[in-house]
């Protein structure tokens, strides 16, 4: 009987022509899902780097496919010409790194010497490093295709064997001081929790590369001293080369995607907050907000508590102060925090006020009421207006404190 399980690495085998579309796709997924806030805040710097560099590691799993390999070499009529081409889009993905890595942590204001020198040597190195590799390309013999092991196949190749060893070194190093500085960064004091996450899952991303690296360096190693150990190269890194890449995409994204979803859950549960307040107010107003269907959640919500100021401003005049003051030291006699206390009161205040407003004639009112604490914290007001049991039991207590002949109780 023919065994149906296959092991780790034959199952990397058997899968590899079509392994690196899955990375490149969820790239290409976060890189899309990320262009509409790319498009429309372009005066980011840190939003327009993130987006080049999701771009850049997608073009490298695509083109280290296989059949890209193949059809590259086809266009340009150059034998294994996919090898430094792959090789230096990573180098390039790599100093892009280091680039965001540094820019992001020092901010965009920093423009000290040290920065600017860090910057300027970063792109120096790794432009050099890309140039050396064509050169090297250039007078190495090449002429055996290799879709899957050229950097195995010529390890022991002139020119070739030092282009690998420049390519893997650049990564290497740059893996290595990524790491560092994200890891020192992690440790830092008072981080924003999404941007913990993120660095979180960036340190895990660069970790795995280095034991990319660690896997390819001791293949190509192994053929030095007359060994095959090639399985690493072609069965152990690509796994955690598709890994490695998703968990730095995630990580570059989610402090922006975390901070952005954020804010969005925040506007919508202000505006679902008030609505109990919004319904009461349209009760007095007789109408309420034109629906407009393009209107943004900002633009919801500063609709709503527009047009809940604007009606409570003429109601407040027949707001009973002195009834809001009992009705406060009810609340705070049940036993609930100031807070608390002072929503729940303002909430009876204006029931009531509806109530006076809907049964007086033209000109009648209480007098002048305290609008900048009514208008001040309307979401408040409006959460305590859902709690219908609080708000019973603050005004039977309130009550209770007044005499029949109008006489107010103390206790």
């Amino acid at each position: 009987m023919t065994a149906l399980a296959l092991t780790p690495s034959e199952f990397v085998n058997e899968f590899y022509p079509t392994f690196w579309w899955i990375p490149a796709g969820i790239l290409a997924a976060a890189l899309a899902i990320k262009l509409p806030s790319i498009i429309r805040l372009w005066h980011d710097p840190l939003l327009r780097a993130v987006g080049g560099l999701l771009l850049l590691a997608c073009s490298v799993f695509v083109f280290v496919a296989p059949s890209t390999i193949a059809r590259v070499n086809r266009l340009t009529g150059i034998t294994n010409f996919s090898g430094p081409w792959v090789y230096s889009l990573l180098t390039a993905f790599c100093a892009c790194c280091l680039l965001l890595i540094i820019t992001w942590r020092s901010g965009l204001s920093d423009r000290s010497p040290r920065t600017r020198r860090a910057m300027r040597g970063v792109v120096a190195a790794y432009s050099g490093v890309i140039i050396a590799m064509w050169v090297l390309f250039a007078l190495a013999e090449v002429p055996v295709e290799r879709l899957r092991d050229l950097d195995t196949y010529y390890a022991t190749t002139p020119y070739m064997r030092e282009l690998i060893v420049l390519y893997l070194l650049a990564h290497t190093t740059a893996a290595l001081v990524t790491n560092w500085l994200i890891w020192n960064w992690i440790r830092t004091d008072g981080l924003d929790a999404w941007l913990r996450w993120g660095l979180k899952c960036l340190g895990v991303g660069y970790t795995l590369q280095l034991i990319f690296d660690a896997a390819k360096v001791t293949a190509v190693v192994a053929r030095w001293t007359g060994r095959n150990l090639d399985w690493l190269s072609t069965a152990v890194a690509p796994p955690i080369a598709c890994l490695s890449a998703i968990l730095v995409a995630v990580g570059f994204i989610l402090p922006h995607a975390g901070q952005y979803l954020h804010d969005r859950w925040r506007i919508r549960l202000a505006h679902h907050e008030l609505r109990p307040l919004y319904l009461l107010m349209r009760t007095v107003n007789g109408g309420g907000i034109p629906f407009v269907l393009r209107a943004t959640p900002e633009l919801r919500l500063i609709r709503r508590e527009t047009f809940i100021r604007d009606v409570l401003l003429p109601l407040a005049r027949f707001v009973d102060e002195e009834q809001r003051g009992r009705s406060y030291d009810a609340a705070v006699g049940l036993g609930l925090p100031p807070l608390r206390a002072k929503a729940l009161a303002a909430a009876v205040a204006i029931l009531d006020a509806v109530d006076a407003r809907n049964a007086a004639r033209e000109g009648d009112g209480a007098g002048e009421a305290d609008t900048t604490e009514l208008l001040g914290d309307i979401g408040a007001m409006s959460r305590a207006l859902r709690d219908a049991e609080d708000i019973r039991a603050v005004r039977e207590r309130a009550r209770a404190q007044v005499r029949p002949d109008g006489v107010q109780v103390t206790n």
